[in-house]
Parts: C-alpha cells; sequence; structure tokens
C-alpha cells in the first residue's frame, strides 16, 4: 500500500480487534459452548482474572461479545455470548485451526488421524460447510 493512500490498512484494523491476549482463545471457547467467566480460565492457568475481566470488556466494546445476567433460581450468573460480528469469526478461526494443523510442524499433529479428528470438530463446532 502506497503511503499516499490514507485509508487504514483493513489487516490493521482487524489485528485491533484482536491484539489483546487471550481474545482468540476466548473466542474460540464461546464457539464451543464456555459462556461464564470461570468456564474462560478453564486450561489457561496463567489467565489472570484481572487480564480476563478487561479482554472481555475489550471484547464488549469492539461489539464482539454481550454480556447478561441471568437469574437461576436466585442465583445471579453472569453469561457472555457472540455477536452476530463474534459469530462471523467462525471461518477465521476455522482458518486458523486449519493452518496450524496442515502448515505448521508441530509433532502433536504428526499423526494424520489426530488432524482429520480436530478438522472435524473444528468444523462441525463452527458450522463449517
Amino acid at each position: 500500500m502506497s503511503s499516499e493512500n490514507k485509508v487504514p490498512c483493513p489487516i490493521d484494523k482487524a489485528v485491533e480487534l484482536f491484539k489483546k491476549k487471550w481474545t482468540i482463545q476466548i473466542i474460540r471457547d464461546m464457539f464451543f459452548g464456555k459462556k461464564q467467566f470461570n468456564q474462560f480460565k478453564e486450561d489457561k492457568p496463567n489467565l489472570s482474572n484481572k487480564v480476563l475481566s478487561a479482554c472481555l470488556k475489550d471484547m464488549i466494546s469492539n461489539g464482539l461479545i454481550t454480556k447478561k445476567m441471568i437469574d437461576d433460581d436466585g442465583t445471579k450468573i453472569i453469561e457472555y455470548s457472540l455477536t452476530d460480528l463474534g459469530q462471523s469469526l467462525n471461518k477465521v478461526i476455522y482458518e486458523l485451526a486449519i493452518f496450524t494443523l496442515e502448515k505448521c510442524n508441530y509433532v502433536e499433529y504428526k499423526n494424520e488421524e489426530t488432524k482429520l479428528e480436530l478438522k472435524n470438530v473444528f468444523q462441525e463446532t463452527l458450522n463449517i460447510n
């Protein structure tokens, strides 16, 4: 892109949505059914409450997720869900997973059966046709 072009690069704008650490993982978790604060922390021992809270607030302000209070028999539960904008990231998340499985040389994904199983899980969960 030329320096004369004053329109920001769309990749730069997209990176702004995902610049906070954990954003992509939280979006993935939401596609896989997680909705509550403590669920997002599962399998992420380095994710502090403070960082998760800031990340969720940032995702709300960017229009990726919503937050709502649910009354469950007198107990107030906060749940987060993907907005239409957040839902539209299903193909992006899928392509990241496929890129990792097919192009990166991670030992965990050397087994073709494991790769195929993971591809199928992501395809089904993310509703990829």
